[in-house]
C-alpha cells in the first residue's frame, strides 16, 4: 500500500479543491489519496458528458458539463472558493500529433483556466499539459498572467515510470503558489529507478539526490497486468471488476497473422515488413522512417509506453499484448494508467477508453499532491510557531501497484 506522508497540517482543516478540465478524474483521484480527509473536491468542469458522469460516479455530484469558456463568460459566480485548482487544458493544440497546432484554439484555454484561479481565491493552482507547452510560447503567456495574479511559479517535465506507475508518460506541470516558493518543495523525488539495461534486473544508476531512499525499481507490464486471464467478449461486461473492463474484439484474419507475424516482445511495423512483407500494408513500406511503436509488442518487464485514446488499435502504437495476440484491453490499459480496478467508469466502450487514455495517471498525480501537501503543512506549521524546514525536493512515494488491484 502507498505510504502517506504526514504534514502536521491540522486535522480540523480541509482544504477545498476544484478540477478543471477534469476528464475522468484521475488528478481528483491522485489529489485524494494524498490528502486522505484533509481534502474535500468541491467544483469541476469537463465538455464531454460520459466523463462527468465519471467523475461524479467517483467522487460526488459536483462535476458539471459545459464549455469553460461559457462558464467563465455567463456563470462564473456558480464557481465555489476553494484552496487548490487543478486541471489539464485540452494537449492537442500542443501535441506533436497536431499536425495544425501552430493555430489551434485549444493552445489558450489557460486563460478561463487562470480565469476560474482567480475568482475562487485559490492560493494553490497546478497545472498539467505535454512537454511541448514548456517551450510554447504560450508557457511564458501563463507564467506572465500567473505572476501578475501574485503567484510563484516552478514548472518540470516528469515521468510517470519514475513515480510509480507502468508506463514512461512524459508530463509537463506547472505549480502557482502565493504563500510560499514551489521552487522548494517540487519537482518531487522519484520513487522508481530505471534500470540500468533493457531486461529490467541489472544494478540501477544511483544519483541519490533525485531519488526517496528506498526507490524501487521501475514497475513493469507484467506487474501492472500479469494476473489477468485472458479476455472474454468484445463488450463491456455487466461482472465485477477487474473482468468487467477486460473484453478483447473480433480482428480481421488478416489481422491476427499480422499479430502472430510480430510475435516476439519488442517487435514492430519495422518486424513486420522484414517478416512477412506480403502481410503489411503498402502506406507503410513507403513510410521507411519513424513510427517505430507502431503495431509494437509490449515487453513483459518494462513498462508500458504512453497509453493513448486508441490502444485498441495496435496500429495507433505500441499496444499489442507482450504473450497473446491481441491488442491490450481496457482493463489492461486502466491498470497501466494506475487506475485501481475499484474506480468506475461511465460510457461506451469508445468513450471509457477515451476517459482511460486522456487522464492524467493517478499515482503520478498523488506524488505532484505531495508537493503541493508539503507547501501547506510548511504554512501551517509557520502559522502555530512550530519549524518545519522543507527539502529542496519533497520525499514522496508513489502508489504501489496493491493499491490499484481489487
Amino acid at each position: 500500500m502507498r505510504k502517506s506522508f504526514q504534514y502536521n497540517i491540522p486535522q480540523a482543516r480541509q482544504y477545498r479543491l476544484i478540477d478543471l478540465f477534469s476528464g475522468a478524474g484521475g488528478l481528483t483521484l491522485g489529489f485524494t489519496k494524498a490528502f486522505g480527509q484533509s481534502l474535500l473536491p468541491v467544483w469541476a468542469n469537463d465538455f464531454n458528458d460520459y466523463a462527468v458522469k465519471t467523475y461524479n460516479a467517483n467522487f460526488g455530484n459536483h462535476c458539471v458539463v459545459g464549455d469553460i469558456l461559457d462558464i467563465v463568460e455567463n456563470r462564473i459566480n456558480d464557481i465555489p472558493k476553494a484552496d487548490i485548482v487543478i486541471g489539464g487544458p485540452p494537449c492537442q493544440g500542443f501535441s506533436l500529433l497536431n499536425k495544425n497546432r501552430q493555430d489551434d484554439p485549444r493552445k489558450q484555454l489557460w486563460r478561463p483556466y487562470l480565469d476560474i484561479v482567480a475568482h475562487s481565491g485559490a492560493e494553490i493552482f497546478v497545472m498539467e499539459n505535454v512537454p511541448q507547452l514548456l517551450g510554447s510560447q504560450e508557457y511564458g503567456e501563463i507564467l506572465a498572467a500567473a505572476e501578475y495574479l501574485g503567484f510563484k511559479t516552478v514548472s518540470a517535465k516528469l515521468c510517470a515510470a519514475d513515480y510509480g506507475v507502468p508506463q514512461t508518460r512524459h508530463r509537463a506541470f506547472i505549480i502557482g503558489c502565493k504563500f510560499a516558493d514551489p521552487k522548494l518543495f517540487f519537482p518531487p523525488k522519484k520513487s522508481h529507478r530505471k534500470p540500468v539495461n533493457s531486461n529490467g534486473d541489472a544494478p540501477f544508476v544511483d544519483i541519490l539526490e533525485e531519488y526517496v531512499a528506498d526507490s524501487q525499481p521501475w514497475l513493469t507490464v507484467r506487474d501492472a497486468i500479469g494476473d489477468l486471464p485472458a479476455p472474454v467478449g468484445t463488450e463491456i461486461r455487466d461482472e465485477s471488476a477487474p473482468l468487467d473492463l477486460h473484453f478483447g474484439r473480433t480482428p480481421t484474419p488478416l489481422s491476427v497473422k499480422r499479430y502472430k507475424a510480430v510475435h516476439k516482445e519488442g517487435m514492430n511495423r519495422f518486424d513486420l515488413q522484414r517478416i512477412a512483407p506480403h502481410l503489411t500494408p503498402a502506406c507503410w513500406i513507403r513510410k521507411t522512417e519513424g513510427g517505430t511503436d507502431l503495431f509494437g509488442r509490449l515487453w513483459w518487464g518494462r513498462p508500458a509506453f504512453t497509453i493513448r485514446t486508441e490502444f485498441f488499435k495496435p496500429e495507433k502504437g505500441r499496444y499489442l499484448h507482450p504473450a497473446q495476440h491481441r491488442p491490450i484491453t481496457h482493463r489492461e490499459a486502466a491498470r497501466l494508467q494506475s487506475f485501481p480496478d475499484s474506480f468506475k467508469f461511465a460510457g461506451t466502450k469508445i468513450e471509457v477508453a477515451k476517459q482511460i487514455g486522456n487522464a492524467v495517471p493517478p499515482g503520478l498525480a498523488a506524488c505532484v499532491a505531495d508537493c503541493v501537501a508539503a507547501m501547506l503543512a510548511h504554512r501551517e506549521t509557520k502559522n502555530d510557531g512550530r519549524i518545519y524546514e522543507p527539502k529542496k525536493k519533497t520525499d514522496n512515494v508513489a502508489y504501489q501497484r496493491a493499491e490499484y488491484v481489487a
